[in-house]
């Protein structure tokens, strides 16, 4: 296996396991346990964000533009992001 498709597959794996911790924080009502699962898998998945820059797959300011995308977006069309 090449490091671009070992690389995508950590990173599906990390995102599915992101996901679960997400739904066991709603599960269990935001135990601390949970919270700190949680915790663990947002740095893994943001791991695998850091080693897709430092493949050169993403650019950060690819990234950084699609964060301030997204936020605009949450301020319309959510209650995530309050004021101006």
């Amino acid at each position: 296996m090449d490091k671009q498709t070992e690389l995508m597959i950590i990173t599906m794996e990390e995102c599915g396991e992101l996901t679960q911790a997400c739904s066991k924080v709603l599960r269990t009502d935001f135990r601390k346990e949970s919270v700190e699962d949680l915790s663990k898998e947002v740095a893994d998945v943001m791991c695998m964000i850091e080693i897709m820059k430092d493949q050169g797959l993403i650019k950060h300011s690819d990234i950084v533009q699609g964060i301030q995308n997204k936020r605009t977006k949450l301020k319309i069309w959510s209650n995530l992001i309050v004021g101006s």
